[in-house]
């Protein structure tokens, strides 16, 4: 099985409504969001997927959610966790892969870092 990743970044603010803690009261992070792709088949040259390909498709599924206050997508229902943006970047990317000649079968995880030591995972 090969394995692949791409990063990327976001700023955003957001606060959690049903939290009881200092992340109840609106802030931000300079996301770090991680996409993994797999699969058990290389292209003609050798590759699983074009890493140019993967951070544009990334860097597409991110751009609604840069500078924004994520609380005011209806998507998170009022609490834009980690877990509940893992989740959403994977669903936008799955949809945009196949407009990068990349199956959206070879989609694997999405990892979402609210900060260096603290983050989120959706997989299939």
């Amino acid at each position: 099985m090969y394995a692949g990743r791409v990063e990327a970044e976001f700023a955003a603010a957001h606060f959690l409504s049903d939290y009881h803690g200092k992340c109840e009261n609106l802030h931000g992070h300079n996301y770090r969001v991680r996409l993994y792709v797999r699969g058990g088949t290389l292209d003609s040259g050798g590759m699983l997927a074009d890493f140019a390909s993967l951070k544009q498709c990334l860097k597409a599924a991110l751009a609604p959610l840069d500078h924004t206050n994520l609380n005011d997508m209806a998507v998170f229902m009022r609490n834009p966790s980690a877990e509940r943006l893992a989740h959403y970047i994977f669903e936008q990317v799955e949809q945009t892969l196949p407009a990068y000649n990349i199956s959206s079968e070879l989609l694997h995880a999405v990892e979402v870092f609210e900060t260096p030591v603290n983050m989120a995972r959706y997989e299939r």
